[in-house]
């Protein structure tokens, strides 16, 4: 079992949607995913859950793990969730994960904990 913790600052990612706007979000999310963020600190919470998510993987965002590689959804309960694309999948092969996102006093912050 692996964990992964990553926190951000929501006014940093309100600057970048100020400077950048919608291609700041397509930047790092799916279209799915910018239909569930409709907030700076939701937006936050999915890249600090990307963020975490790779350090629990063990390799960061990078050559071997995008950022569209990881898809943040949610469950029925409104419980956030993920997967990986198909070739990520294969590479690290997730057999149970858990993924928690929270805000508070202007930062966002994610844990997610992975079995391979």
């Amino acid at each position: 079992m692996k964990i992964g913790t990553d926190i951000v600052q929501i006014n940093r990612i309100e600057k970048s949607l100020a400077q950048f706007g919608d291609k700041f979000k397509q930047r790092f999310l799916h279209p799915e995913e910018i239909e569930l963020v409709k907030k700076p600190a939701s937006i936050a919470g999915f890249w600090a859950a990307k963020e975490a998510i790779a350090k629990a993987l063990g390799c960061g965002i990078g050559s071997e793990l995008s950022f569209h590689d990881i898809i943040i959804s949610k469950d029925f309960r409104g419980a956030p969730i993920f997967s990986l694309g198909e070739e990520a999948q294969k590479t690290h092969k997730i057999t149970a994960c858990s993924l928690s996102i929270s805000h508070d006093g202007g930062f966002a912050i994610a844990v997610a904990v992975i079995s391979q």
